[in-house]
């Protein structure tokens, strides 16, 4: 099935259909499919000029576990030549087993949900260290890079590392999320980078508490795309590079407005106060009337709206509800189109009510089981969407009334996250 595709189905029907095999032992990467992923990622990462800096990787054998930075579709390539000759596993959400479980799961695909508490995933991660004795690949962010930024990591990430109890390596990549950002996927061919750092030795591993490896992690994490580019004088000159930066730059900085944000070509425009700014050939904002930006970096901007949702919580003024249309994605087989249902989002979690055909559907996430949330932009022409899982089903959920909308959903998750968690400490 395309994804693409809107196929509906009543809610009894899907609920009858088989569910992904999370259970499935995973398998090691076959022999035959190697050359086949060398062939493509050396050339396309080739035309990009690559360079991978290798920082204390003397002497290092496999096994080993491979955080990767998350940006672009072309990361997988880099993270390939970056283990070259070497095979890995993979931990891939499952939308990206959509049409190509079998190949996936024989290139050392495993299968996880995102977001979710997986005990099944941790068995597989540890049978391939400890029984392949292969690199084990985890793009912890769990979702490309929205601004060119590292997002939020899950603190259960330390004490993985220390179950696994093996050496902790990082691919800090640049370049990759300018040259197709997730908010506008046209591709740029601008030259990239990595870094590709040892951060915790075998040694370490089971003397550091839980605690120093999550800083170790989160340190080797930090990056900042749009400051690489000007550092390096990356001139990205495509016509339409600021088309649709309005979705995670929704709020106008000058006027505060959060629905008249719009893009085009090279500009940025705000409909409410009329302000314009250009996106310019080395990334930074300049406004077109020649008055100073408020922000000219992306990231300063993309943090002041978090700091605004944040503001909205504190003060117990937010509260989101909409109506949505609901996929549901129980297998790779494809989604499926339960109908019409309304979400409600504030201290309480998430909540998400239909009354579709096939029977009632509800989904209520507590505000400490979802650190983070997941959104599209534009998801395959269906709109913008967020997605909410369950270890048996993924639920994309597309707003149908409320426009750009979804980049603060993912603020308010996150901030929600941290203020029910300070409270209940308090």
């Amino acid at each position: 099935m395309k994804i693409s595709k809107i196929e509906y189905k009543k809610l009894d029907e899907v609920n009858r259909m088989h569910r992904f095999k999370l259970e499935v032992t995973p398998k090691r990467q076959r022999t035959i499919l190697k050359p086949l992923t060398w062939l493509i990622s050396f050339f396309e990462t080739r035309k990009r000029h690559l360079k991978i800096t290798r920082i204390g990787m003397e002497g290092l054998k496999k096994p080993y576990l491979l955080l990767c930075t998350h940006h672009a579709f072309v990361d997988f390539k880099v993270t390939t030549m970056a283990i070259f000759p070497h095979r890995a596993s993979y931990v891939v959400a499952i939308d990206g087993f959509i049409n190509r479980e079998m190949i996936l799961r024989n290139a050392g695909g495993i299968c996880k949900r995102k977001f979710t508490n997986d005990l099944v995933l941790v068995k597989h991660l540890k049978k391939v260290v400890n029984d392949y004795k292969d690199i084990l690949c985890i793009y912890p962010e769990a979702r490309y890079s929205i601004v060119g930024t590292n997002a939020i990591l899950p603190e259960s990430l330390g004490k993985l590392c220390k179950y696994l109890d093996v050496p902790v390596v990082v691919l800090n990549m640049h370049g990759n999320h300018l040259s197709s950002p997730v908010w506008n996927l046209q591709s740029r061919n601008n030259n990239i980078t990595a870094d590709m750092t040892q951060i915790i030795t075998k040694e370490e591993i089971s003397k550091l508490d839980i605690d120093t490896i999550n800083d170790r992690i989160n340190n080797a994490f930090i990056y900042d795309e749009y400051k690489w580019q000007k550092d390096n004088n990356i001139i990205i000159d495509n016509p339409n590079r600021a088309r649709n930066l309005h979705k995670p730059l929704y709020k106008c900085c000058e006027c505060g407005n959060e629905e008249k944000m719009t893009s085009y070509g090279t500009y940025l425009k705000c409909n409410n106060c009329n302000s314009i700014w250009e996106l310019t050939t080395i990334g930074e904002l300049k406004r077109i009337d020649g008055k100073k930006a408020r922000f000219s970096h992306i990231p300063d901007w993309f943090e002041w709206e978090r700091s605004e949702v944040r503001k909205e919580i504190e003060n117990g003024n937010y509260k989101f509800e909409e109506d949505v249309y609901i996929d549901s994605l129980p297998n790779s087989k494809g989604f499926y189109r339960l109908g019409l249902g309304h979400v409600k989002h504030d201290e309480s979690g998430f909540s998400i009510k239909a009354d579709l055909e096939g029977g009632n559907f509800e989904l209520l996430k507590d505000p400490l089981s979802t650190y983070s949330i997941h959104i599209e932009y534009d998801y395959f022409g269906k709109g913008d969407c967020f997605s909410l899982s369950t270890l048996n089903d993924t639920y994309y959920l597309f707003p149908i009334n409320k426009k750009n909308i979804v980049t603060k959903l993912h603020f308010a998750a996150e901030e929600m996250y941290k203020f029910i968690k300070n409270k209940k400490k308090a």
